[in-house]
Formats: structure tokens, C-alpha cells, sequence
């Protein structure tokens, strides 16, 4: 996989010096931390590959935990069949080995990374490998396409795919979050202005509307507020990583007004029609109130791998 600002083959900067070039429109840098051997490579391909397995096969304890609730404190009979099916498909998926869902979703990765690694283009390409092989062995459907041509890859990367964001860490660690269509395609992103903070909720219950049971509720709404326009939706996902087992009270706020919707579980009504809202923020420009919603479905995916270095 080739990023931009990737040197020629052939094109080395400087003997015992490494460029590191960041997929972004940015100038490289030069760093002189010696560069990760072949060995760290294929750790980091292996680690990429486990972690989609792990996320595709069973979801976190706090997201399982949180549709039991849901089931017991269900009042629709209709409703809770419905998280009794989820539980029992979850179940089934984990004794078998096999995806919770058909849509295995686009890689999103979540690379961590501490001062002693340099960031390099091998990095970058350890983990478009690793998801090569997690497509092959897990196995991953095939779901990158090109957006206009919409030729498939086959094996889960192209242009900017998979996703990598990068973080600054103590450790080298691989977080993954498949991300299906159908939860994906009903995120939206309002420019509200500064004085429309107590409109955050209703934004929130509108996206739910339109939603309806597309998305698979019992949903998880990942919200970013402030930032950039960009920035905004990059929160809204990265909200997704945090365990749901806790909210702050105005997370909880905001999901009391999403389950006043009675859209509930595959939308034919009830009462949990979220289970949690995870909220990131950022500093703005003081005349804007960037807000993203990314929905998730129920199959909170996600799952970590540490790399030794």
C-alpha cells in the first residue's frame, strides 16, 4: 500500500537516518531512533490480524453486560426476543469461531505508539497486511471498494484503507473498530452555532429518527463536540473505544433523550433503543459548535492487541 509522501524504492534519505513520512499533507521530518527491524514488522501484521479476529468473533464484556441489562429491564415482550436473539448470536459466534455479523465491516486502526518506535512507512504497510490476512483467515468480507468505480479490492485495503489513526503511547498497541454500513451510513455532522449548545440533545433524537432500525439498535452514539469540522467527526468515533459501562450525567442526559424515541431493539419499539452515549470534546473557534454523531450498531467491535518492542 502506498501513502503519500512514501519515497521511490530505491530512495533512501540518508545513511543511518530515517524519514518518516506521515499519510497526511505534511512535510517528513527526520528522526534518529534507529529503524524497527523486520521482526517488529511482522509482530505488528500479526497483532493486527489477531485483533480483527477478536473483534469480529466477540465483543467486549461492557457492551455484552449492557444488553443483558437492556433484556431484563425490557417492558416489550417484542424487545426483549430481540436481545435474546442478539445474546444467543453472540454466544454461537464465540462457540463457533466465527463473525458476530455478515458485514465484517471497513478496518479502522487505532495505532499507538511510544517515543522509542519511529513512525515509519513499514508500520503503515505491517498493518494494511495484517488486515490482508485477517480478510483471508478469519475470514473478513470484502468490502473495500473505490468510491466511484466501486471495484472491489478483495482483500480489505486501497487508497487510505484501512483507516489508521495515530496516538502517542507507552506502548505499541493495535486497537481495531470494524465499522459497518449500516450504522455507518446514518452518522450526520451539524455546524450549529455557538448559541445552540441546548440543541446538542434534539440533534442527537433526530439522527435516531431518521435512523430508525437501520442502524440496528440498540445502538451506541459515539458524539464529538467542538474541534474542527473534521476533527468533530474523528471525536465522534474515537468515543466509540470508551467502555459503556459508566457515563458522565450529561452523557446520560443525551441517551435519555435518544430512548424517549421508543424506536427500540431492530426498531420495532421499546424502550432501550441506545444503550450508551460516549461524548469526546475539543476547543473551538469561538463563533462555532461542530457536532458529530456516529452511530454504532449493538456489535460494538473492538478489541486491542499489545506489540512487544
Amino acid at each position: 500500500m502506498k501513502y503519500e509522501g512514501e519515497p521511490a524504492e530505491g530512495n533512501v534519505p540518508c545513511s543511518g537516518l530515517i524519514t518518516i513520512y506521515i499519510p497526511i499533507h505534511s512535510k517528513p521530518f527526520i528522526s534518529m531512533i534507529p529503524s524497527p527491524g523486520p521482526a517488529l514488522f511482522a509482530a505488528v501484521t500479526k497483532a493486527t490480524c489477531e485483533a480483527f479476529r477478536r473483534a469480529e468473533i466477540t465483543l467486549p464484556s461492557d457492551v455484552i453486560e449492557a444488553l443483558r441489562n437492556a433484556r431484563e429491564s425490557e417492558t416489550s415482550e417484542i424487545a426483549r426476543g430481540e436481545l435474546a436473539n442478539i445474546l444467543a448470536n453472540l454466544e454461537m459466534a464465540e462457540r463457533l469461531s466465527v463473525p458476530i455479523c455478515q458485514d465484517t465491516g471497513v478496518p479502522v486502526v487505532y495505532l499507538t505508539i511510544p517515543p522509542h518506535v519511529p513512525l515509519t512507512t513499514e508500520i503503515y504497510g505491517a498493518i494494511a497486511e495484517g488486515v490482508r490476512m485477517a480478510t483471508e483467515e478469519v475470514p473478513l468480507r470484502p468490502n473495500v471498494v473505490d468510491p466511484l468505480t466501486r471495484e472491489n479490492s478483495g482483500d480489505n485495503t486501497g487508497t487510505g484503507m484501512p483507516a489508521i489513526h495515530v496516538r502517542p503511547g507507552d506502548s505499541l498497541t493495535i486497537t481495531v473498530l470494524p465499522k459497518g454500513a449500516g450504522a455507518e451510513n446514518m452518522s450526520r455532522i451539524s455546524m450549529m452555532l455557538p448559541s445552540e449548545r441546548e440543541q446538542i440533545p434534539k440533534f442527537l433524537a433526530e439522527t435516531m429518527l431518521i435512523a430508525g432500525g437501520k442502524p440496528c439498535p440498540p445502538v451506541i452514539l459515539g458524539v464529538g463536540i467542538g474541534g474542527t469540522f473534521d476533527e468533530a467527526a474523528s471525536l465522534a468515533k474515537e468515543a466509540l473505544l470508551d467502555p459503556i459501562d459508566t457515563m458522565t450525567p450529561y452523557e446520560q442526559e443525551l441517551l435519555d433523550a435518544v430512548n424517549m424515541l421508543g424506536i427500540g431493539p431492530m426498531g420495532l419499539g421499546g424502550s432501550t433503543t441506545a444503550l450508551a452515549v460516549k461524548v469526546k470534546t475539543a476547543g473551538c473557534h469561538t463563533a462555532s459548535l461542530p457536532v458529530a454523531v456516529n452511530v454504532q450498531c449493538w456489535a460494538c467491535r473492538r478489541a486491542t492487541v499489545e506489540v512487544p518492542t
